[in-house]
């Protein structure tokens, strides 16, 4: 059967590929992204998310079966908290409804095996707490520090989100109307995101030494995307809450294989 999907971050990287896997199969998708999309908005201001969700319920006819957040930037800029964090949940918040009219509705959100690494508990603190304004106010100190504070932003962006979908998973609003809500945390994927960082010898050094991934290497967009189809296809009816790492192994390496202790 033919479903409808909102996918946004879809002219590149993951959400590209999610959104050609999703044609492939027949269904249709509404792409949301700053260019090159059927809906263009900038998911990192209140009025370009506010934007989003109004072109999206009307492009779709307020009938929507899945929707697929894959939009992120990875700078160490309190701009990657608006766009990984807030760009989310608005957006995810405010097609709620209409998702929930749907038969079999499910969203999945992109996160990152960065969700594990150091952050700050006071910027995610701000982000769950949905204090967009401190959010941006720590994130801008942060970023006048330097690069390696500055991308703190982009873990406890990723930090946040993970927990954001295990608070709301079970909430009335999602679990209540049917709606499964998960994570994807991919280790390295070959992005555009990730180019720059794995074209040196050393840049591959540095990024396999903090996401090492034993089978089979860095991954190619589409493996992210066929796991953010199954979690949001019909078939998917009691996977919730999760943040599912998709990492070739980085984090059983990383943690061990004692997590509950």
């Amino acid at each position: 059967m033919t479903r409808t999907y909102v996918v946004t971050g879809s002219a590149s990287g993951i959400g590209k590929a999610t959104s050609e896997l999703l044609r492939e199969r027949g269904h249709r998708v509404i792409g949301v992204d700053l260019r090159n999309a059927d809906v263009e908005a900038d998911l990192s201001t209140t009025p370009g998310r506010e934007r989003a969700v109004a072109d999206v319920l009307t492009a779709s006819d307020s009938k929507i079966d899945g929707i697929i957040a894959a939009a992120g930037i990875a700078a160490p800029k309190a701009l990657t908290v608006a766009v990984n964090f807030f760009g989310v949940t608005a957006l995810l918040d405010g097609l709620a409804g209409a998702l929930a009219q749907s038969d079999s509705p499910r969203m999945a959100v992109v996160s990152s095996m960065a969700s594990l690494q150091e952050n700050s508990a006071e910027l995610v603190d701000a982000l769950l707490a949905g204090d967009e304004d401190l959010a941006l106010k720590i994130g801008t100190a942060l970023e006048a520090e330097g690069s390696e504070a500055g991308f703190l932003n982009y873990t406890s962006s990723k930090r946040a989100l993970s927990r954001w979908v295990r608070r709301e998973s079970i909430a009335p609003r999602y679990a209540g109307t049917g709606i499964p809500v998960n994570a994807v945390a991919p280790g390295t994927v070959l992005t555009p995101m990730t180019r720059d960082l794995l074209v040196s010898e050393e840049g591959r050094t540095m990024v396999d030494a903090a996401v090492p991934m034993p089978l089979n290497g860095h991954s190619d967009p589409v493996v992210i995307a066929r796991l953010l189809v199954w979690l949001t296809s019909e078939e998917n009816t009691h996977v919730t809450g999760q943040t599912i790492y998709i990492d070739g192994g980085a984090d059983a390496a990383l943690r061990g294989d004692d997590i509950w202790n």
